[in-house]
């Protein structure tokens, strides 16, 4: 995984790095790692995981087909687009 330092700007590569690590989920395997999971907790966990995935699934699904509303979407305060770049 990389990250490029701009402007000698470590806070934002930071950033940038926890955003990236999130996304690919190293700190959830990181946690999950620390100490021994025996098989069946590693069983049900990953069950417990299939079927998050399979309801997620349906309810895209459902939205897609019209059967249920898509969620609101939130209004934020943000600007419409993005973060104005420092030159």
């Amino acid at each position: 995984m990389q990250v490029y330092v701009r402007d000698n700007n470590i806070d934002q590569a930071l950033r940038a790095l926890k955003k990236k690590m999130q996304r690919e989920s190293i700190f959830r395997e990181m946690k999950r790692r620390k100490a021994y999971e025996k098989p069946s907790e590693r069983k049900a966990r990953e069950k417990a995981e299939a079927i998050r995935r399979a309801r997620k699934a349906a309810r895209k699904q459902a939205q897609r087909e019209g059967l249920i509303p898509p969620p609101k979407r939130r209004e934020d305060a943000r600007r419409p687009f993005g973060r104005p770049r420092s030159s």
